[in-house]
């Protein structure tokens, strides 16, 4: 799978600049841009995601956004399979995969040496009623390796590795590598955690404005309460504010705390996960920061 054309990744936290520097970098080296954002494959949820509008891709080709209805199964184990055909379609048209999102285990489980099982993100309604401390207890009973590594708050994650094991009776932690598959050059956007929590209150109170609430609500109104509207940040809140659990101010209170929390977790992530070139976001003047990544890119596409 692996191929000597480089594929060009950027992550970072919500709310950095990710769109905005990959759209610019596709028109400068001719690439395609390709989702890593777990909420931006589904329609239709638009601005909770914070998705990429039509007149921002500047004719630039967009993959793997839009791609699901909010009540179809996705995971990462289908992310991983598209991503990699598109990786591929893109480089045998000659040109550059640019990959953007920051949601991690779709970055992980697509450009790294990781092996993923269907049956484990089908029938998990066994286990869906147990508490995390009983599904630890059955995975340490099976796979004690597996139950040392695993997230042990994370009842998705500890459903997984029950499912993996008894599927392929090894460990799911033995089937993921540090094992790239492909050339890939990791930029990472970063700024300030006070500013960063700044520009992530302020696009809250945007996405309010623009009309996140009415885009939730024509969901509620359906009745659908699929994972995504579930778990997802904007969403989940909005649905605790509809079923008249918390107020409206409380809710976007909320959207706010936990979109910075998911911040920290993201940088977390890639600082440790991922092998990433940071640089800072230039606000003021966004074409000093993608003259900088520039710079860089070009001094490592030629190697």
């Amino acid at each position: 799978m692996g191929n000597s054309m480089k594929v060009i990744v950027i992550v970072g936290p919500t709310g950095v600049g990710k769109t905005k520097l990959s759209i610019a970098l596709a028109k400068k080296y001719d690439g395609e841009v390709i989702n890593a954002d777990a909420m931006q494959v589904y329609k239709k949820l638009n601005i909770g995601t914070a998705k990429v509008r039509e007149e921002e891709k500047e004719g630039i080709p967009h993959h793997l956004f839009d791609i699901k209805e909010v009540c179809e199964e996705y995971s990462i184990y289908h992310y991983q399979k598209d991503c990699r055909e598109k990786i591929d379609e893109v480089m045998k048209r000659g040109h550059v995969p640019i990959i953007v999102g920051g949601t991690g285990l779709y970055l992980k489980s697509a450009l790294y040496d990781y092996e993923l099982s269907p049956s484990c993100f089908r029938d998990t309604s066994e286990y869906e009623n147990k508490s995390v401390s009983e599904l630890r207890d059955i995975l340490t009973s099976i796979d004690p390796v597996g139950a040392k590594e695993i997230d042990f708050h994370n009842k998705r994650r500890l459903i997984n590795a029950i499912l993996y094991y008894q599927e392929n009776g090894k460990s799911i932690v033995f089937n993921r590598t540090n094992k790239l598959l492909y050339d890939c050059i990791f930029i990472g956007l970063t700024t300030e955690r006070e500013k960063l929590y700044g520009i992530i209150n302020r696009r809250v109170d945007v996405m309010i404005e623009n009309g996140l609430v009415d885009e939730v609500y024509s969901f509620y109104q359906q009745n659908i309460r699929s994972k995504p509207l579930l778990g997802g940040i904007g969403y989940k809140e909005l649905y605790s504010y509809f079923d008249g659990e918390i107020s409206l101010e409380e809710a976007i209170s909320l959207i706010k705390r936990n979109s910075r929390r998911y911040a920290k977790r993201q940088y977390t992530f890639f600082r440790n996960q991922l092998d990433v070139k940071w640089f800072d976001t230039n606000y003021t003047n966004f074409s000093k920061t993608v003259g900088e990544v520039a710079g860089y890119l070009s001094k490592e596409l030629e190697k």
